[in-house]
């Protein structure tokens, strides 16, 4: 390590060459690199020795030679106590060519260890402020792994912390899953990449978890193959019955309008007649359109008939045809046959819940659900009856043995999207109420997704932790600054600045904010979303009658 002369904690000198019989050379990180200039709550400013932060920026711990670096943490002493801040902004001092101005964002503070006068018993939050006058110091690479440290806590390494080498840093699962989490970054940065690390990561701390993932792109079966299980319109058997009256409306209700408000009415009345024909509803003592009660789509087209049969010549019973015709063409469309089945009218409840919930676990905690060759127009509402069932499947087991679910939305902003208009209402509702009230009976969110500023309003407010990628848009970096607590400021100019693979995480799944540089995942264990090699693949002939020849085939057969 390299020594200078400056003051350190005591005011002795630190001298820069070894003097015979003199005492053991002082650490940098005991160096006084600037003072306290003034103080307004949570934040204050310092300022700093531009002459001491050069001779620092050759030293060999990366903590000590980043110091005074916007993003940079440093450290103060106040009494027994190290408080710990980090560096927001920096700007020259008008009255001295010397020193530098900076704005600190306090992240916490930790006890002195009396032999090291390091920090140790790291925790957030501040007791006791700084005074002006009081020195700064760099944080050293000890330090910062006792910062970044989550002692007893259960947690998953996801990475290392910027700008270290070795220091691990990890999420606090509990805090992580129990108040949500929201994952963000432009295309191209590795996001799914990092999904994948981080729900990995889960299922091998616990064998025996609970995870739905809706994955609208295909990505991530690979990912999951050997711990997961994979369903698409193959093998999902999602069974119709299972929608709620809104969710029916949202499928067989074509109209507009006032028109739309009849056809709904129609609906619900024919709706719950089909339901009570079931020998189940005979036990049931309150049934309704809701209620999960298997019934037959001819009893519903048969009912729908017998009604409009009933209305005289003079009514209108143009309601009734179009809702006929809806769903003819429902049974009749291949591309619905993993919902609209023949073969789905059994009371399957129990079986659907168990595969999907992953309930026993078997080793295989995760369940991917690929919507990719779902028809878009019902996509929406496949992802609603899986949310509302997981929110349902929570309150109702309410007395039983506790089995928390997390549910993983990719392309998050598709389903909650900031618009109150237009179809896909049902899942952007029940969403928005597993955001609020989920964590309540053991559901969590976890929220993926590029385009941060196309969410609901609130939505990601509600997320307890954020693990913010590089953002390119502008519109999007300034949603992520308004919905980051206070304490991260010091990293948010930093989000246009990322690499790929790296982020900020703040929240409650770390005990301070943090930048983070992602582990790599080995090659198995990534999703099916690497960028094509133009320059490679264009350079490259052959094949292509076949390649045409088996596209066609699937796309004229809706299959993969």
């Amino acid at each position: 390590m390299n020594y200078f002369t400056g003051k350190g904690l005591d005011g002795q000198d630190i001298s820069a060459e070894p003097i015979a019989g003199a005492m053991p050379r002082r650490r940098l990180s005991d160096f006084e690199i600037g003072v306290v200039s003034g103080i307004s709550g949570g934040a204050a400013k310092i300022m700093l020795d531009i002459a001491a932060m050069e001779q620092l920026s050759g030293d060999s711990d990366p903590s000590i030679a980043m110091s005074g670096q916007v993003g940079s943490q440093l450290k103060m002493q106040v009494g027994p106590c190290w408080i710990v801040a980090t560096v927001r902004t920096l700007s020259l001092d008008e009255r001295s060519s010397t020193h530098i101005v900076a704005d600190i964002d306090f992240v916490g503070e930790g006890d002195q260890e009396q032999l090291t006068g390091r920090i140790y018993r790291f925790r957030r939050g501040v007791t006791r402020f700084p005074s002006p006058g009081t020195a700064i110091y760099p944080v050293s690479n000890a330090d910062i792994s006792e910062i970044y440290s989550a002692q007893d806590h259960s947690r998953i390494e996801i990475g290392t912390v910027y700008p270290t080498a070795s220091t691990r840093a990890s999420l606090l699962v509990d805090a992580l899953l129990g108040k949500h989490f929201a994952l963000l970054g432009s295309t191209g940065t590795g996001k799914s990449t990092s999904a994948a690390l981080i729900l990995h990561r889960i299922c091998d701390m616990a064998p025996q978890g609970h995870i739905v993932m809706i994955d609208p792109h295909g990505e991530y079966g690979a990912a999951f193959a050997s711990n997961g299980a994979v369903y698409d319109t193959s093998n999902l058997e999602l069974p119709y019955w299972l929608m709620n009256f809104e969710e029916h409306c949202e499928v067989f209700v074509t109209s507009k309008g006032p028109e739309r408000a009849q056809d709904c009415d129609i609906l619900a009345k024919c709706l719950l007649a089909a339901r009570s024909r079931n020998r189940i509803a005979e036990s049931i003592g309150r049934l309704t359109v809701d209620s999960p009660v298997p019934y037959l789509l001819s009893d519903l087209a048969a009912i729908l008939a017998n009604e409009m049969g009933k209305l005289d010549k003079s009514t209108n019973t143009l309601p009734y045809l179009r809702l006929r015709t809806r769903l003819d063409e429902i049974k009749s469309d291949p591309r619905f046959s993993f919902m609209f089945s023949g073969m789905l009218v059994a009371d399957s409840m129990q079986t659907f819940l168990a595969k999907l919930f992953r309930l026993p676990a078997q080793g295989k905690p995760i369940s991917i659900v690929d919507t990719s060759a779902m028809p878009s127009e019902i996509a929406h509402v496949v992802v609603s009856v899986l949310a509302r069932l997981i929110f349902d499947f929570a309150i109702w087991a309410r007395d039983e043995e506790q089995k928390p679910i997390l549910l993983v939305c990719e392309e998050a902003h598709r389903y909650i999207p900031s618009s109150t208009l237009g179809g896909g209402q049902s899942v952007r509702k029940i969403l928005e109420r597993i955001a609020k009230e989920g964590r309540k009976y053991g559901v969590s969110l976890g929220l993926i997704t590029q385009r941060p500023s196309d969410l609901a309003e609130g939505v990601l407010s509600q997320c307890g932790t954020l693990i913010a990628m590089r953002l390119n848009n502008e519109r999007d970096q300034h949603f992520v600054k308004a919905a980051m607590p206070e304490g991260s400021r010091g990293f948010l100019d930093a989000i246009p600045a990322l690499r790929n693979r790296e982020c900020i995480v703040c929240g409650e799944g770390v005990t301070v904010p943090i930048r983070v540089s992602f582990d790599d995942l080995e090659p198995s264990r990534r999703p099916a979303s690497a960028d094509p090699v133009f320059s490679d693949l264009w350079r490259q002939t052959g094949g292509e009658e076949e390649i045409l020849e088996r596209t066609i085939n699937r796309w004229r057969n809706q299959g993969r």
